[in-house]
This record gives structure tokens, sequence and C-alpha cells, in this order.
């Protein structure tokens, strides 16, 4: 087993200020297109900014896209997000839909969170002083001697009365004394008369 996650940042899986709460905003601010205009290996690079960076441009209107050419370097994809983080990618031989695809991952993710260990699979921002609830929180402890399967266990708890039916209940009393009301002014408009 690899000892590489020690050295990794811990944390908690968050979205950023609750992102998709609300809406949702592109944590991607802006990416950064490095290239040579005559090396091979930035061939796709090339290819991808005659024929599809224009598109990307304005399929994403939140996110800038600076294209800037180097002499004798290999091709390079550098994303920065909102949280200020920098996220670099080597293009080095990769063909325009890798280069599409890359674009596409550095839009999706939120910073360097990737390159994060997970202290908690969850987490709340108002944790609870009582602890997490379990199936078990609320049973009397006398079943943990039962034995099972157990037909007095099986049966469903004996409730006196749902919620249904008592605003089935409380409704025909209220309708029995509006019309009771009602019966009693027609009873005295008759004998006004």
């Amino acid at each position: 087993m690899s000892n590489s996650h020690i050295f990794l940042k811990s944390g908690f899986p968050r979205s950023p200020l609750q992102n998709g709460l609300g809406r949702y905003v592109c944590q991607l601010q802006r990416v950064t297109l490095k290239f040579c205009k005559s090396h091979g290996a930035s061939r796709g690079m090339r290819e991808f900014i005659e024929n599809h960076l224009i598109d990307f441009a304005k399929e994403n209107p939140g996110i800038v896209v600076y294209v800037k050419p180097r002499r004798h370097r290999g091709p390079v994809l550098v994303g920065e997000y909102l949280n200020g983080d920098r996220e670099w990618l080597n293009c080095h031989n990769a063909s325009m839909d890798d280069i599409n695809k890359w674009l596409e991952l550095l839009k999706t993710q939120n910073g360097s969170s990737s390159a994060l260990r997970l202290r908690k699979m969850w987490h709340t921002d108002v944790p609870s002083i009582q602890g997490p609830w379990t199936p078990f929180t609320l049973r009397t402890p006398e079943t943990n001697l039962e034995m099972f399967p157990n037909a007095s266990a099986s049966r469903p708890l004996d409730i006196e009365q749902t919620a249904t039916e008592k605003l089935i209940e409380l409704f025909k009393k209220q309708r029995l004394e509006d019309d009771g009301k009602v019966s009693d002014k027609v009873l005295e408009g008759k004998r006004a008369e």
C-alpha cells in the first residue's frame, strides 16, 4: 500500500459556499492554453484553438480564456479557480478531443479538492449534539433479549388513531356544528316573519 495519502491535504468534502443550493456557479475562473506554434507535441492544442476554442468561449461566458504561445515548450492547460487553486495539466501529444475532455474536466471541478484526503464521508454545516440517528435510537432495550422471529415484534404497532383519521373526525364535527348554526338561523328567521 502506498503512503502517498499522508502528504495530501486533509479535510471534509463540501461544496464551496453551498454551491448548487440556490444556483450553480462554475468554480473555474480562467483557463490558460500554452502551446508552441511550431512544435509537433502542440499539434492537438493548435487544432483545438483553430476549431473549437471560440465555441467553448461562447458556451462558457463566465470562464476567461487566455491563449499564450511559447517558443519550444510543450503544451499546457492551466485552470485557475475561485478559491485560488491552480490545476496544471500537461498536454504533450494530446489530440484535439483529449484537450476538449480535459477542459470539460477542469470546468466541472472545484479546484484541487480532488487531491484531498477525506476525513469523513459525510459533512453537515449544523452537526447534531445528540449524535447521528440510527434505526435503533428510539427502540426499547427489551428487544435486545428477544428471540427472532417473534410474532409480537412482527405485528404493527397499536396506533389508536392516525392523523388522517383525526382530521376527518374534526372536519365532520365542524361541519355538524356549522349545519346546526345554519338551521338555528333559519328557524329564527321563520319566527321573525
